[in-house]
């Protein structure tokens, strides 16, 4: 029997795949538990139209993207910490006061897409961190951490 998957199912395929399965799979497990629906001709049709739709709309997020990448590829922030006197960080520098001074910029970025190439931040430097705007958009920036 042809199917269309409402939704990831593991082992079998991800969310509007067109998969074929037994019968007695689908009537008693895939269907009433709504992770699919019969493949009838006019629920591909409506299949390929929700693909085509969904295709354009995430085209568009994506050059959205790519643009505010332009704009921070080569920004240059600079972090303030409390340190002591040798240059060691009372603490550590994190995504957080990242995300704040990009703010600052102008730039609404969560904290959770920005991830730092070094795992923990203790001292005075200069130091890259990575923003994920897109599933497939990334663009690099350059901080500095100074003394306060």
């Amino acid at each position: 029997m042809e199917i269309i998957l409402k939704q990831d199912v593991s082992q079998l395929g991800s969310k509007d795949d067109v998969v074929v399965v037994k019968d007695g799979y689908a009537r008693n497990y895939l269907i009433p538990k709504g992770f699919a629906v019969i493949a009838s001709p006019s629920a591909k049709k409506v299949l390929a139209e929700n693909i085509k739709q969904r295709a354009h709309k995430e085209a568009k997020i994506k050059t959205e993207a790519e643009k505010i990448a332009a704009k921070i590829n080569g920004l240059q922030l600079t972090i303030g910490a409390k340190t002591s006197s040798t240059g060691k960080i009372f603490g550590s520098v994190n995504t957080i006061q990242i995300s704040e001074a990009l703010q600052a910029k102008g730039f609404e970025i969560d904290r959770k897409s920005i991830s730092i190439k070094d795992d923990q931040i203790k001292e005075v430097g200069s130091y890259k961190a990575r923003i994920k705007l897109h599933k497939e958009v990334f663009a690099e920036i350059d901080f500095e951490v100074v003394s306060e």
